[in-house]
């Protein structure tokens, strides 16, 4: 075997023994703020299960359990080429996917466009009018394959909260990510787009609309069955599910048939906006009282990769302001006074430092907040970033284990993505520990035993899942279900 060089020692483990007394009682105090011990664990799932099935309700809830109109998994034989558009925070993805004619495998070309940032605040036509000049070039580049219409179809992947009453129709509920466009909200997105492609004469046509998630979740079964959840743990969470059309009563007035599959979007950041059940911080409060929006996503606040870093920030200030305790005394905090100048990386990197005298973290501190930090105050750093980072992991999987146990899917995979769970240490290891205890799983008898429910890196979502759900209605209208299709003509 060729060395590759040193390897870098794993993450060390902190000692409290040499700490003053001070700061040892505050990391006490932090402790029992942000640890969440198992009886708590199973009370928050527990609410987590009503609250999934109040969303489905007719009355509705604070998870909105948004119906996809995506009514199948799909079954590794999807064939043909289809068009797939991300429109993300930052980039345009646009990927050319051609399912195979072997089981679950594709081919994937794609190219990346910048957004520029002036179009997040522009005008609506210049948005749209963009988007269009770039699958344009795509698609006279790449020369892609026309369907038996003459219209290439695509999945546009749409992660804004939006309404469906239509697999092909997306009206935008609200802004995210720094958009900010007038005209748009309250509106069907799908139109805006295709009228720009027509004035182009580009032949496309919108197949389907979904959400990452939901694309995450589809793309994950193709290429394992046992995939039955799929999970964002990034600047934002959610998760996506397939539902039986009868345990939908909000959709009872269509008459589907009770054992039809429904992909359903939960956007369960929302879970506890009453903040009924979730154990909040006076740093959570702080939070949801600063944010633009009061009162919402109260789960997304803890976990999500947006905030973590903040929830951090808020601890090191409050401490420095603290007359007991003063750490970081006689120094300048004003790059730490900032609001949301430290993201989910920065205590990625905290967790990361494998040097017994956290060197890597006091240049951290040096270099990003010219602090200057003694021994013990690293070891307080550290160990706020562990609680921090361990509580998000653990009542991630509070969500994880409510689907779980409303659907009986012990065992069963879940395929997660976003920043979070690929990017920040023992993110996955904290969260299959919840799980175990939520769950009650007896011991593993050997350490390379799968556990009942495996959280695994997900496949490509907003690319593979968008092509294949496009691929999939395509595949159920051609069988006559047209439930939740609004334009059948550009299927025929």
């Amino acid at each position: 075997m060729v060395g590759v060089g040193p390897r870098k020692p794993p993450s060390r483990k902190g000692s409290m023994a040499d700490l003053p007394k001070d700061l040892l009682t505050e990391i006490k105090a932090l402790e029992e703020a942000f640890t969440i011990d198992t009886t708590k664990l199973k009370q928050i799932t527990k609410h987590f299960v009503s609250e999934l099935e109040k969303g489905l309700s007719v009355e509705g809830g604070s998870i909105p359990m948004n119906p996809t109109w995506v009514m199948d998994f799909p079954d590794g034989y999807e064939t043909g080429t289809y068009l797939a558009l991300d429109m993300g925070g930052t980039n345009l993805r646009v990927c050319e996917i051609t399912l195979t004619n072997n089981k679950s495998e594709f081919d994937i070309v794609q190219s990346k466009y910048r957004m520029p940032e002036e179009l997040k605040t522009g005008q609506s036509d210049e948005l749209w009018e963009y988007i269009a000049d770039c699958l344009q070039q795509f698609v006279e580049a790449q020369q892609c394959a026309k369907g038996p219409q003459g219209k290439i179809p695509l999945g546009f992947t749409f992660s804004y909260p939006a309404t469906q009453n239509y697999i092909d129709e997306g009206i935008l509920q609200r802004w995210t990510k720094g958009f900010d466009i007038d005209g748009v909200e309250g509106h069907n997105v799908v139109p805006m787009l295709e009228a720009a492609l027509q004035q182009r004469g580009v032949p496309i046509v919108v197949s389907a609309l979904i959400n990452d998630t939901t694309g995450t979740l589809i793309a994950s079964a193709y290429t394992d069955p046992k995939m039955k959840i799929g999970c964002i743990f990034g600047t934002g969470c959610n998760a996506a599910y397939m539902e039986n059309c009868g345990s939908i009563p909000k959709l009872a007035h269509m008459n589907l048939p009770p054992d039809m599959p429904m992909a359903i979007n939960c956007e369960w950041g929302a879970f506890d906006n009453e903040h009924k059940i979730l154990p909040r911080t006076k740093y959570d409060i702080i939070i949801d009282k600063e944010s633009p929006r009061p009162g919402q996503q109260a789960f997304e606040k803890c976990i999500a990769g947006l905030y973590l870093g903040e929830i951090f920030r808020l601890i090191m200030v409050d401490l420095h302001d603290n007359k007991d305790i003063h750490i970081f005394e006689g120094q300048d905090i004003k790059h730490l006074r900032k609001p949301y100048t430290l993201d989910a990386s920065f205590l990625s990197s905290i967790e990361d430092d494998p040097f017994e005298n956290l060197q890597e973290t006091a240049d951290l501190f040096k270099e990003k907040l010219q602090l200057t930090c003694t021994g013990p105050e690293l070891e307080l750093i550290r160990r706020a970033a562990e609680l921090i980072g361990t509580r998000a992991a653990r009542l991630s999987a509070c969500g994880v284990a409510a689907i779980c146990t409303k659907k009986n899917l012990q065992p069963c995979h879940v395929g997660a993505d976003g920043s979070v769970f690929n990017k920040y240490p023992h993110f996955k290891a904290r969260g299959a520990q919840a799980l175990r205890e939520i769950l009650d799983w007896p011991a593993k008898s050997n350490s390379s035993e799968e556990d009942p429910v495996e959280i695994l890196a997900a496949e490509d979502g907003s690319g593979v899942g968008a092509a294949l759900i496009a691929a999939l209605t395509l595949k159920r209208f051609s069988k006559g279900n047209i439930a939740g299709i609004l334009h059948p003509e550009n299927f025929n």
